[in-house]
């Protein structure tokens, strides 16, 4: 399995716990030199040791990806350690939930910053990097919620969908730098915020059951289920891939809701 990314490095944000550490795992273990872009440092540090531990080669930065001059210093840092940047996974991001006619202008900008902006100051300064090398990819995590959402899912929903463009237009426009980009899109996945829904009902278990019931897959999803197809879109097995959102959802989004 190491053979898939070897010689190959990403920077991952929001690595240091949820999906973010699921990805940063599975791409060491195919080879991968991972840069754990975070901005709580405790989770950061230890998920980089635990990798360093384990035999693979890791760092931590701290990184908060509403500041674009933590994402330069990050990616600098990146470079110093490993010497190219081949793998961009933009994952950091936080649920949000408001009413739209109640959110403030400032609540909306953090918002953006956090699960929109980010991603894009992280292509940014990625971008002439990977054009240099000729070489480059860049996955996105949006969600599920980017094409079809429920309620209370405001304007987390509107970030994401503007993941996917984000994604398209990276595709088409720096493709002939052999660049690509895709957006991947989990539904529910095991990590706190799902952790917290699940325990917060009257009967949890009861209610993790139900959710279990509407996958064709019947289990929730675990972060390592998205670290391996973002390790596999990483690899050169995906040289065909760009400009496009794969889900991974369990089968959740073909079930017809009415």
């Amino acid at each position: 399995m190491a053979e898939r990314l070897s010689g190959k490095s990403a920077f991952v944000t929001g690595a240091g716990g949820g999906i973010g550490r699921g990805i940063a795992e599975v791409l060491a273990a195919n080879g991968a030199s991972v840069t754990i872009a975070e901005i709580n440092d405790e989770t950061g540090r230890s998920t980089a040791d635990e990798l360093c531990l384990t035999g693979y080669e890791a760092q931590y930065y701290h990184v908060d990806i509403r500041s674009e001059d933590d994402i330069k210093a990050g990616i600098v840092a990146h470079m110093e350690r490993f010497g190219a940047l081949d793998i961009l996974v933009n994952n950091a991001g936080q649920n949000q939930h408001f009413d739209a006619s109640q959110m403030t202008v400032d609540e909306w900008e953090k918002s953006m910053s956090l699960n929109l902006r980010g991603a894009w100051l992280c292509c940014k300064h990625a971008l002439p990097i990977m054009a240099k090398q000729n070489a480059g990819v860049i996955i996105s995590i949006a969600s599920v919620h980017a094409t079809m959402t429920a309620n209370n899912f405001f304007p987390y929903n509107v970030a994401k969908s503007g993941i996917l463009g984000l994604t398209r237009s990276i595709a088409l426009d720096w493709g002939h730098h052999n660049i690509r980009a895709v957006a991947v899109s989990p539904g529910w996945v095991r990590t706190q915020p799902a952790i917290d829904f699940l325990e917060a009902a009257d009967d949890p278990a009861a209610e993790e059951q139900r959710v279990k019931d509407l996958h064709p897959v019947k289990r929730i999803g675990e972060p390592r289920d998205i670290g391996a197809l973002v390790a596999f879109l990483a690899s050169d097995e995906a040289g065909y891939i760009t400009g496009t959102e794969i889900v991974i959802d369990g089968g959740i989004s073909a079930r017809y809701a009415g």
